[in-house]
């Protein structure tokens, strides 16, 4: 047989579907290779396990101030000045064993000597709460002012009393040092200059 003949007869057993045709290659039909888990590279902090954690400093206490009003005169403590006062010995500074220094003051009206008395039984109304509360005598010390350091004007502009400034101006503050140091010893705060001058001049009288 020749050559074109083979090939007519090929074409034959084609078109009779004799000879069947290769598949095609199906991508989708394709198995694909299981994939390897990779390991996730570790992570480097910046902590390390061994750096001993830092206590958190606390910062240092500071002295409590509080001021107590007499608006209505006299010596006696008013509902609100106990709650103020009972506020006070609630906080760290009283836990502590820290100074306490009281403060008397008075408005103007009277005489000095009447007044300093004044300033002085306001002050020691306060310490006698102080102590029911828990505060040792010795540390709580009492300056009486009298009418030398007022916080308002006595009077008005055109001299007549200013009753709202000498309302303010009765009062005693109070201040509670934070606890001592390391070393035991709490001193209280140096007193001011005119404080020192009327101490003076009290233990002359």
């Amino acid at each position: 047989m020749t050559i074109a003949g083979l090939a007519l007869a090929l074409a034959a057993c084609d078109q009779n579907g004799t000879t069947p045709a290769e598949p095609e290659d199906d991508p989708a039909a394709q198995v694909m290779p299981e994939e390897e888990e990779v390991e996730a590279p570790p992570v480097n902090s910046i902590l390390r396990d061994d750096m001993p954690e830092r206590p958190i400093e606390k910062p240092p206490l500071m002295p409590l101030e509080v001021t107590i009003s007499y608006p209505d005169g006299g010596s006696e403590l008013d509902e609100a000045a106990k709650e103020a006062i009972a506020n006070l010995t609630a906080s760290e500074q009283f836990a502590g064993d820290g100074a306490i220094v009281l403060r008397g003051h008075t408005d103007s009206e009277g005489n000095d000597e009447a007044n300093i008395r004044a300033s002085r039984k306001r002050a020691e109304a306060v310490a006698e709460m102080l102590e029911e509360a828990g505060a040792s005598s010795d540390r709580i010390k009492i300056i009486p002012m009298g009418e030398q350091n007022p916080i308002e004007p006595n009077a008005l502009p055109d001299g007549t009393p200013n009753e709202e400034g000498r309302a303010a101006n009765r009062r005693v503050e109070i201040t509670v040092e934070p606890p001592s140091d390391d070393t035991g010893e709490s001193a209280p705060p140096a007193a001011a200059p005119e404080e020192t001058a009327q101490a003076d001049a009290q233990a002359n009288d």
